[in-house]
């Protein structure tokens, strides 16, 4: 085995990444499968899950993927998973807590039940989902490679930014605070908690905006680098965290923004 290898390996690794029949959790599942880890991929649509693992299966790839139903908007919906993944493994190396929700209204007429919602999946989901798989973390867990959980934050809960999206921007602020928090909380059992904070990616949450490639390139433009986010921006990341390479990084919020994190509209002497 390489170095490069040794270093980025995760095979053998079991994974769960919620939400991922499309966009940036569909990435990361790829990335892993790809590098050798069995990812279980469930969403609310179980039907889209299968359909997506067989694709990865399809890849020729030296890893596996298995899709089912999960519901994360619930405390049963909740439960129903764990017990599907309690089903499938003893162990858990790895868990993407990807599936989130937005809603977008103007400031006066933005509904009360809307902040309900996507904190209930955003962040509540995070905590509980985390906190009832701990004792597959715990088992997959070791001093030289601790068990890893990533949390899908955004640019958007960094930045001051709502763009009519105020409970999703709240909820990912929630969620890189939550992150660090119990990154600490778990680091004595050998559990590393980061979050990614993706700038734009093409997905279903953002297809109004990127689903077309001139939409994309018009959204690239007000990127500092110059473009939206590509599958291997994911991958690159996820390989990093999730392998021997990320085993001393905790509590990281990791900007995969193209420079957004950093961008303002500031000059003080400069015309």
């Amino acid at each position: 085995m390489s170095y490069l290898d040794e270093l980025f390996s995760v095979a053998g690794k079991t994974a769960l990444v919620t939400g991922a029949a499309t966009g940036i959790g569909r990435m990361a599942a790829t990335a892993l499968v790809r590098a050798g880890a069995s990812v279980m991929i469930a969403s609310r649509k179980g039907d889209d899950c299968i359909k997506v693992a067989n694709e990865l299966n399809g890849l020729g790839a030296p890893g596996k993927a298995e899709g089912f139903a999960g519901d994360v908007s619930s405390e049963a919906g909740i439960a129903a998973l764990v017990g599907e993944v309690r089903a499938r493994t003893e162990k858990l190396h790895i868990l993407i807590n990807n599936a989130g929700v937005s809603w977008g209204a103007p400031l006066e007429s933005f509904p009360y039940h809307a902040w309900a919602k996507v904190f209930g999946v955003n962040v509540t989901a995070v905590f509980h989902l985390t906190r009832e798989l701990l004792p597959l973390l715990d088992a997959g867990a070791s001093d030289a490679d601790p068990a890893r959980v990533i949390n899908l934050g955004s640019v958007m809960g960094t930045q001051p930014l709502a763009d009519d999206a105020y409970s999703y921007t709240a909820s990912k602020a929630a969620v890189h605070h939550l992150t660090r928090t119990l990154a600490l909380e778990l680091a004595g059992r050998r559990v590393t908690v980061n979050a990614f904070a993706p700038g734009p990616f093409q997905s279903r949450m953002t297809a109004f905006a990127t689903g077309t490639d001139e939409q994309a390139r018009h959204v690239g433009n007000h990127v500092p680098i110059g473009r939206i986010g590509a599958p291997d921006d994911i991958a690159g990341a996820t390989l990093y965290l999730c392998s021997r390479a990320g085993s001393y990084v905790t509590g990281a919020i990791l900007p995969i923004d193209g420079g957004q994190s950093v961008q303002h509209g500031l000059t003080l002497f400069k015309e």
